[in-house]
């Protein structure tokens, strides 16, 4: 008897681990996962080599989706722009962030004939996205009612209908809540499987960064560089303008697509993006910042272009 297709989204953490391991244990399951790799971070172990070799050791087929490129990218850039749901602290759409990814992991379910789409949420484990109010509204936006499983917390949940059919036995899921890991821990021991420390998370939740983005978030040209680049340097008029800090963030300037303004003397590398019809003026500026920022006088400038 064929055994039917499970959707798991594997974001690294333990908690999506386990609800792989969990879902192993199911007699009538083929397990895959899918990992989506995200343009601000989003949790414990944002490194997709370490979700494949979860995979590689569990034996389960790895799919993954890039948020950071082409359309998809820019899909998600306008749902932070505009997000229907609450943010956290900072510009953290978490919400929104949810039903984006579990609309896409839709798409993929329905193309290859998956019929259950599962995650490691745990019910009151975080305080925005996780509340059953907050699981209710993600489960009926991205038209997963009744399809999407959270074996963890699955007890204290209504039944999905792989439970109600039988497919999936609801006597082997959890009822795990709120933020005490303590259960996951031994259940981790249980499955003798290894999982990372949790840290870093989303830069969405961090307000200084979140500043900088909100100011470039206005370019309608907005790629995925200019976000990459939000993490070094210093940043003026709306990032038009960045400064290294330091010779590692000068070196990595130096490699990137527009002007570069270096100075003859050890000093900040400027590096402009979008000068458009600004350019002689953005220069100008930039090299005044350089000098603000040096330790001792500049005599002059070297000006390279990249395209």
């Amino acid at each position: 008897m064929e055994k039917e297709k499970v959707l798991v989204l594997l974001s690294g953490g333990l908690d999506s681990r386990l609800a792989v391991k969990i879902l192993q244990e199911q007699q009538n399951l083929n397990v895959e996962a899918l990992f989506f790799i995200l343009p601000f971070g989003g949790g414990c172990c944002s490194d997709k080599f370490c979700v494949f070799r979860f995979a590689q050791e569990q034996k389960i087929k790895l799919n993954i989706i890039d948020l950071t490129k082409g359309k998809l990218f820019q899909e998600y850039v306008e749902m932070l722009r505009h997000p229907k749901f609450s943010r956290g602290t900072a510009m953290n759409p978490c919400i929104d962030c949810h039903i984006f990814m579990l609309k896409k992991a839709k798409e993929y379910a329905d193309k290859n004939g998956i019929t259950i789409i599962a995650t490691g949420e745990v019910l009151n484990e975080r305080p925005l996205s996780q509340k059953k109010p907050a699981l209710e509204i993600v489960e009926r936006e991205s038209r997963l009612k009744g399809i999407l499983l959270r074996p963890l917390s699955a007890l204290l949940l209504q039944e999905t209908e792989a439970e109600k059919s039988g497919i999936i036995n609801r006597k082997n899921l959890f009822s795990i809540n709120g933020r005490n890991r303590q259960k996951q821990i031994e259940l981790a021991e249980k499955y003798k499987i290894s999982y990372p420390t949790p840290g870093g998370g989303c830069l969405l939740c961090e307000k200084g960064y979140c500043e900088k983005l909100k100011q470039i978030l206005k370019n309608k040209n907005l790629a995925y560089k200019d976000i990459e680049l939000l993490k070094i340097g210093r940043h003026f008029l709306s990032s038009k303008i960045i400064l290294g800090r330091n010779e590692i963030e000068n070196t990595i300037l130096e490699k990137e697509q527009g002007i570069k303004i270096i100075p003859k003397e050890p000093g900040p590398t400027a590096l402009i993006r979008n000068e458009n019809k600004e350019k002689e003026k953005l220069i100008k500026q930039a090299k005044e910042l350089i000098q603000k920022y040096s330790k001792r006088e500049i005599s002059g400038f070297v000006i390279k272009k990249t395209l």
